[in-house]
């Protein structure tokens, strides 16, 4: 299946897809199809703040319509913080649409955790991953939502993470666990600028890699839309 991103959001977020689905495909031994396009991440990011969500979808839409005509079977959004509007992309899209948030409740509930704490813009953290989790708890620093959800906003529009933001992020990620949660949940892509090669000492789950492993299957045809 040819896979299509919609990628730009940030910058950061599309490389680590890139590299993580091209190294998920390469372990089966076949081969990837795949393209790539580039949204607007200072567009996303006054849509995602003001919640215009019918604004945000057509932004999308004419990058799917691209997607499509490069022979793209499905589509993926880059960005958990971009599917804020995901049911309003949908009803637009000329393709299937491949949820990255979706598939997350199901990979908790078969993992036995039965809460876990969320990092990411503040969307994602007020409303507990768009309220799609039913069968575990989302729990989030609802006095530190605007703070973090700025320095990770700060974080995904550069492309990189100073040490600062780093240890605020880990330290953030200690409060959730002392709070009740049984992992960390990084719910925003580039959060891997931080996260990736740091031993917290608590249990930390890239979303990312659970959608990756979703196109992966999607890509390989190991499982179907």
């Amino acid at each position: 299946m040819h896979i299509g991103l919609i990628g730009g959001i940030g910058a950061a977020a599309t490389v680590v897809y890139y590299q993580r689905l091209c190294a998920a495909v390469a372990k089966t031994g076949k081969r990837l199809d795949l393209t790539i396009v580039q949204a607007d991440i200072q567009t996303l990011i006054r849509n995602n703040l003001a919640d215009l969500r019918a604004e945000q979808a057509v932004e999308y839409a004419p990058l799917l319509h691209r997607l499509k005509a490069a022979g793209c079977d499905c589509a993926a959004i880059t960005s958990l913080g971009g599917h804020f509007c995901f049911e309003e992309t949908e009803a637009l899209s000329p393709l299937p649409l491949v949820s990255a948030v979706a598939p997350l409740d199901d990979f908790f509930a078969a993992e036995g955790i039965g809460a876990v704490g969320l990092l990411g813009t503040r969307v994602v953290m007020r409303t507990g991953l768009y309220g799609q989790l039913t069968r575990t708890k989302a729990l989030a620093l609802d006095d530190r939502i605007d703070e973090l959800g700025q320095l990770y906003q700060d974080v995904a529009v550069a492309g990189i993470c100073p040490a600062e933001a780093r240890t605020t992020f880990l330290q953030a990620g200690q409060q959730l666990i002392d709070k009740g949660a049984e992992a960390v949940v990084l719910a925003g892509t580039d959060l891997n600028l931080a996260f990736d090669g740091q031993s917290p000492g608590y249990r930390v789950i890239d979303a990312l890699d659970v959608h990756v492993a979703r196109l992966a299957d999607l890509a390989t045809d190991r499982a179907t839309l």
